[in-house]
């Protein structure tokens, strides 16, 4: 599943309501082209990433012009080979063309004389965006292209949004690329709702790659932390406490949400326990209503497996990470601590002399 076909674009005005999924494309252009049309139903579109321009020579030229005749024959002949690219796209059905490059206002003037829709300069992502959504194949050369190059549209118009233009290619058949059209009334609104449109995009993405849940509010927390401490009792040694350390690491999430709530942490903390204890392993905190709830299933609150199983790892990563550093330190000062207690040993006596006198505190 990738996110790059979900193309995202903002516009200041309205209100965030006012947002919309195009199945299809936005372009944040406007038709080249004053008598062309602005809006085009049952749209066939050929998507070029080739220029409508006559072709400069790689290497530099002169003509030599000795009459006004031969520049009126010269700009002729460059009508007729843009007026020949022009036909080639109208006689394969053709009527509207979205370009990369630019389009000279000759093929401009033959494209509206045909009534077809043009648009120039479009990025290359958007252009690609728009081979997958109306299932076409980007034309690199006109006088090769065919009638299977092009893509469909039920609709492709020029509308005013704000107040720019843009134009809209919508109503593709099976779209493989889709857009979403924010607005609000500032940038601030946008970028926050841009931000929450991309959460729930991975969200949904992570789910569709694993689709496996687990409850939240703090619930998979707990109920981990109580079989944590319950496998801790089979281990003993140094091991029980680190995993009890991490149990009590994990328990920081519920009471979190339930003083985020608030609740108070710890009274929430021995309830959801007691809860957990009996069997009610969905037991969670519900931030919104600020209780203990039996089902955060029911609530609809959930959690993606594969987002929470790299949060754990992450955390985990980050924590070992830190007490590899605490253990180079804590040896560096040993060793340090060493060097100096040789060094200003005047004898064995002296040496040993101190773990004596500190023997004898307790008798005091």
């Amino acid at each position: 599943v990738s996110l790059d076909l979900i193309k995202i674009d903002k516009k200041k005005g309205g209100s965030t309501e006012d947002s919309t999924l195009i199945r299809g494309i936005v372009l944040d252009k406007e038709v080249v082209h004053p008598g062309m049309p602005k809006r085009v139903e049952k749209a066939k579109v050929a998507i070029l990433d080739a220029a409508l321009e006559v072709e400069k020579p790689e290497i530099s030229a002169k003509i030599s012009i000795t009459s006004p005749d031969q520049i009126k024959s010269f700009l002729d002949e460059e009508a007729m080979y843009l007026k020949e690219m022009v036909d080639k796209l109208a006689s394969i059905g053709a009527n509207v063309v979205i370009c990369q490059k630019g389009i000279d206002d000759v093929a401009q003037h033959f494209l509206a004389k045909r009534g077809i829709l043009a648009v120039r300069r479009v990025k290359r992502s958007d252009i690609e965006k728009l081979e997958k959504a109306l299932g076409a194949r980007i034309i690199s050369s006109v006088k090769d292209a065919s009638p299977e190059d092009l893509g469909y549209a039920e609709l492709v118009e020029e509308r005013r949004i704000g107040n720019d233009k843009m134009v809209f290619i919508e109503g593709a058949k099976n779209p493989k690329a889709v857009n979403i059209l924010l607005r609000g009334s500032n940038d601030m609104a946008l970028d926050e709702a841009e931000r929450s449109i991309n959460d729930a995009l991975h969200s949904l993405r992570n789910i569709l790659m694993e689709p496996m849940i687990v409850p939240g509010g703090g619930a998979i927390e707990l109920e981990l932390a109580m079989r944590l401490r319950e496998y801790a009792r089979s281990v003993g040694g140094k091991e029980q406490l680190a995993i009890e350390a991490y149990a009590d690491a994990l328990e920081e999430i519920p009471m979190i949400l339930a003083e985020t709530a608030g609740l108070e942490p710890i009274a929430s903390l021995m309830e959801l326990r007691a809860r957990h204890a009996k069997g009610l392993t969905n037991c969670g905190v519900d931030a919104i209503g600020g209780k203990i709830v039996d089902d955060m299933l029911a609530l609809n609150v959930v959690e993606p497996v594969r987002v929470k199983r790299q949060v754990f790892k992450s955390a985990t990563e980050a924590a070992t990470a830190v007490l590899k550093i605490d253990d180079l330190i804590a040896a560096s000062q040993l060793k340090g601590g060493e060097k100096g207690a040789g060094g200003s040993a005047g004898s064995e006596e002296g040496a040993g002399g101190m773990p004596g006198g500190m023997g004898g505190m307790p008798g005091m």
